[in-house]
């Protein structure tokens, strides 16, 4: 009788054990992936990115370093806000001064990196080489854009307004699509000697040099040669638009190169 007893402890035991330890197993695999989603940061430089020459343009917490193209003085009632660590454009708000937002330096040979997510049916885009003058009324007068569209955008199928293009004077180089809505797409701008690349989820969708006769002539055959700085120049302030739509922006860093 007692080793019959004995007998089913041990059973009783052996089971204990081994549920303690598949629950263990679960507990750990769930804590690590929930650890690793609390601990994840953003508008933070690694070591190694500081080593490679990267700044952050935007910090998280403030729009230190951007102010409102052509009006500086209103950007604390503009709609460019920061909300939860995020730079976002709250273009709803009929009440907030309109514009779009720029860096206070100009840059010229460099790499610039972010994260973008868009509205439902949004469009937004990013200027470079924006030349900031009373006489220039707009961004896009003097700067050629890079494109970001959310894919219920009745633009979304035009090529030459494609997420990531040379918006206005090319498709994509290689077909890529943007996430879902509400999702985080990265894109990236290297610009070295007036050759400029755009980049959408790490694929290469833009390339042109605006160096050469040939965007002279595309720039006077398009739209935008009503615009006399349009696309002359290499060196310029970063852009971000305020187009009727909510963005917001993250993880916004930039190198010399």
């Amino acid at each position: 009788m007692k080793s019959k007893i004995f007998l089913c402890v041990m059973l009783m035991c052996i089971v204990f054990i081994g549920c303690k330890r598949k629950e263990k197993q679960v507990s750990t695999e769930w804590n690590t992936k929930a650890k690793a989603e609390q601990n994840k940061v953003h508008n933070k430089l690694l070591a190694i990115e500081k080593e490679q020459g990267w700044e952050l343009l935007f910090d998280g917490k403030s729009l230190n370093g951007w102010h409102l193209y052509n009006n500086a003085d209103s950007t604390k009632f503009g709609a460019w806000q920061v909300k939860d660590g995020m730079l976002f454009c709250d273009a709803k708000n009929q009440s907030k001064v309109w514009g779009d937002l720029v860096t206070d330096k100009a840059y010229e040979d460099y790499e610039f990196s972010f994260d973008w997510q868009i509205a439902a049916r949004g469009n937004s885009g990013i200027f470079i080489n924006v030349q900031e003058q009373p006489d220039i009324l707009n961004t896009y007068h003097s700067g050629p854009e890079y494109q970001i569209l959310d894919t219920d955008h009745m633009d979304y199928g035009t090529e030459t307004k494609a997420p990531g293009c040379l918006y206005g004077f090319q498709k994509q180089i290689n077909k890529v699509q943007v996430k879902e809505t509400w999702q985080w797409n990265t894109s990236t701008i290297k610009q070295k000697d007036g050759k400029v690349e755009f980049y959408l989820n790490g694929i290469l969708t833009a390339k042109e040099d605006f160096t050469t006769k040939s965007w002279s002539a595309q720039v006077a055959a398009s739209r935008f040669g009503e615009f006399p700085e349009f696309g002359k120049h290499t060196k310029g302030k970063i852009a971000l638009q305020n187009w009727y739509f909510q963005v917001w922006f993250r993880n916004m860093k930039i190198r010399t190169l």
